[in-house]
């Protein structure tokens, strides 16, 4: 493994007060992290019915949990306060999002960045479509064909012509062209599946998943190698990377508390009926939910999601979320890097889980950043 290919990123997630934001980017930037990432939600994944300071600690400190801002110009305050730093979207879609908009959006970016921007994108999540009467179909069609649109509209700066399922373009122009010539922002996919696998070989500049384990990582990764061969690309234009939640502490034992926390299993509902039967259970939220689909924080009773969280088994905890000492952490992310990623993104789930390790939380993170930038 050669360190000095590989990279490191982390969430960087504004919530109120906005200054705050400012200031974490700003330190993110100069422990050294190469990239920093925001998450495009308008709610949460945690519910506000569980969100009082006797059950999650953060809810004393952030009195929603879904107190969030827009994605697009929060980035632009990222690029105007940082020099180096890329910025990617983690993830976003275009049910909300019209491709020819996004398109505008992010190249805006890319120019107030100086050519720092990359579009991570998926399928999109049901809390973020469904409440709010978007109708969620065919997701893995329609993210094809936006990237098709995103692509041609940063390609041409003349009239375009696009005649698809879901979107026609007709004489529509984007004249704005990337920052640095010839070079537009990359677009990494959020893919898991087979057919978004399969998407990420023909279409995608990276791979962005969740939270996998090595294995299948490393069988995603070879199927979308070979994808891309059928297509006639070079596999190694596609940046292998990773957003892993990390709960991380000087102390095992500490680590361990975090994981049982309620806000560490609430993320386990996220997965579906047919993670949860791996594990010989049947998901909490009934036997045929789909978590990513289905998962709606604000349908949810104090009481349902108490209940929820109790059944759900230590060992997936452990296996979810990239957990331990800093030294602990340094082996395991070696070992992601040994099986072919080149780009991982801390996503610090030890503050969220409880607040207090804020600041030591981050000097742990910085001692593993330390490690493999040779510091």
């Amino acid at each position: 493994m050669d360190i000095s290919e590989v990279k490191i990123g982390i969430f960087n997630t504004y919530t109120p007060p906005f200054e705050n934001g400012i200031k974490t980017t700003k330190m993110y930037e100069k422990a050294g992290f190469d990239s920093l990432w925001v998450p495009d939600h308008i709610m949460s994944w945690f519910p506000d019915a569980i969100w009082t300071p006797n059950i999650v600690n953060i809810a004393s400190v952030i009195k929603n949990p879904h107190d969030s801002y827009n994605i697009f110009p929060v980035m632009a305050i990222i690029a105007n306060n940082t020099k180096k730093v890329s910025i990617g979207t983690a993830v976003t879609e275009t049910f909300r999002h019209h491709p020819a908009l996004l398109a505008h959006l992010i190249i805006t970016l890319d120019h107030i960045s100086k050519g720092r921007i990359i579009l991570g994108i998926g399928f999109g999540e049901g809390e973020n479509v469904t409440p709010y009467g978007i109708k969620w179909e065919k997701p893995v069609s329609r993210l094809e064909e936006s990237i098709k649109i995103i692509k041609l509209l940063w390609k041409h700066d003349k009239k375009v012509d696009f005649d698809g399922k879901f979107w026609k373009l007709n004489d529509a122009v984007l004249s704005l062209k990337p920052y640095r010539k010839n070079k537009a922002p990359p677009i990494w996919v959020g893919a898991h599946g087979p057919q978004m696998l399969e998407l990420t070989g023909k279409l995608g500049d990276g791979w962005l998943p969740w939270s996998i384990n090595l294995d299948d990582y490393k069988e995603s990764l070879e199927k979308i190698q070979n994808h891309a061969k059928n297509v006639g690309r070079n596999p190694d234009e596609i940046t292998p990377g990773i957003s892993l939640p990390v709960i991380i502490d000087e102390k095992r034992e500490e680590c361990d508390k975090m994981l049982a926390s309620p806000l560490a299993k609430n993320q386990l509902l996220v997965g579906s009926s047919e993670y949860f039967q791996s594990y010989g259970i049947s998901h909490p939220l009934g036997e045929n939910f789909n978590g990513i689909y289905d998962f709606i924080p604000t349908k949810y009773d104090k009481k349902t999601l108490l209940e929820a969280y109790e059944k759900i088994p230590m060992k997936m905890c452990k296996d979810n979320f990239l957990n331990g000492t800093p030294d602990e952490i340094i082996e395991k992310v070696e070992k992601y890097f040994k099986t072919g990623v080149k780009h991982m993104i801390f996503v610090n789930y030890t503050t969220i889980c409880d607040v207090t390790k804020n600041q030591s939380s981050y000097l742990c993170l910085k001692k593993v950043l330390d490690y493999f930038k040779g510091k």
